[in-house]
């Protein structure tokens, strides 16, 4: 069994992808790499394809129609042969020095009776335009090189939560959360990292800068206008998130688990509520109303703990002038951390 699957969706990555796949190479003949070729229409599949000729122990190529970023990951993880499984997107790239501390503690963990089920370690947003860097890290809130369970989690700040940058899934846990994600639909990610939490017992946090995060494409889902122009598909997953679990009954059980998965969904919320602010045309602003209302009927206690905790209420002013303060703030933020 190979220690790791590394799947990348590729979808018209040929200018970047040589790039990505050098450095999960780095991690050699223990991992596998999966290029999933999402019906492209440049020359990604014949790059996959000679990387695989020239790996063939380690590079596999599935070449499919085009399904959206979910459906590579779902075929990624239907065909995974590794302990563990880690996404990769095409234009980023992992550092190597860290790919070798996670290496040696995958190891480790391979020889336990009971495996780690997450991983985590930090991940760095490259902005290519000025070429600044942001490392998003986790010291403050996870014990350092150690296993823990969710007792031991703390606080996560306001900006702050694991994204798929950071996170290497045990692959069975993943399966047998019955991780399925969505065709044809961006921000995806999000459902990767939320829906199997539950599964999770036990954690270990590696503090180095793994993942690195390209910021700068003009054509990027992150982009203030693409958040904007697609907000709709934000809306279905942050629906999906609420939809998929039972925080409430959840909390009753473990606390720390449910309370950093509130944390989550919050920001989700924020997201599409700031988004739909900043289009600032009446279809989008009747859309966040209607979001919080979907979210007040279908789920009425965890409506009640999003929409009066401190933080969202900062951010959930009323009127025009509560919504120009909102976006005041947001605008600070976006420019000290940099997240699009």
């Amino acid at each position: 069994m190979k220690l790791i699957t590394f799947t990348v969706p590729c979808y018209n990555s040929a200018e970047y992808m040589d790039h990505c796949i050098r450095t999960l190479l780095h991690a050699g003949e223990e991992c596998e790499i999966i290029l999933v070729n999402d019906g492209s229409t440049d020359d990604t599949g014949a790059i996959a394809d000679r990387w695989s000729a020239e790996y063939p122990g380690i590079i596999r190529v599935i070449h499919q129609e085009n399904g959206g970023h979910g459906e590579g990951v779902n075929q990624g993880l239907i065909h995974a042969e590794g302990l563990y499984f880690k996404v990769v997107d095409s234009d980023d790239w992992l550092d190597e020095d860290a790919l070798d501390r996670l290496m040696e503690q995958l190891r480790r963990a391979a020889q336990m009776s009971e495996p780690v089920d997450l991983f985590i370690c930090n991940y760095v947003y490259e902005h290519v335009a000025d070429n600044t860097q942001h490392a998003v890290r986790y010291r403050n809130a996870l014990p350092v090189d150690q296993a823990f369970g969710w007792e031991d989690v703390g606080r996560f700040s306001a900006s702050q939560f694991m994204t798929m940058h950071a996170v290497v899934y045990r692959t069975e846990v993943l399966r047998q959360a019955g991780l399925s994600l969505p065709k044809h639909t961006f921000y995806v990610d999000n459902v990767f990292v939320y829906q199997p939490l539950p599964s999770v017992k036990s954690l270990y946090y590696i503090d180095c800068d793994l993942y690195r995060y390209f910021i700068g494409r003009a054509d990027q889902s992150v982009t203030e206008e693409n958040l904007i122009r697609r907000i709709d598909q934000q809306i279905r997953v942050t629906k999906i998130l609420a939809d998929s679990h039972d925080l409430e009954a959840l909390e009753r059980n473990n606390k720390r688990l449910a309370l950093y998965m509130y944390h989550y969904l919050s920001i989700m919320l924020m997201i599409c509520t700031i988004y739909l602010m900043m289009s600032g045309t009446a279809e989008n602003l009747a859309k966040s109303d209607a979001l919080w209302q979907w979210l007040k009927e279908t789920h009425p206690a965890t409506y009640r703990r999003m929409r009066y905790r401190s933080a969202n209420v900062a951010f959930l002013l009323p009127g025009k002038t509560g919504r120009d303060i909102d976006l005041f703030f947001y605008k600070l933020l976006r420019k000290i951390y940099k997240f699009n």
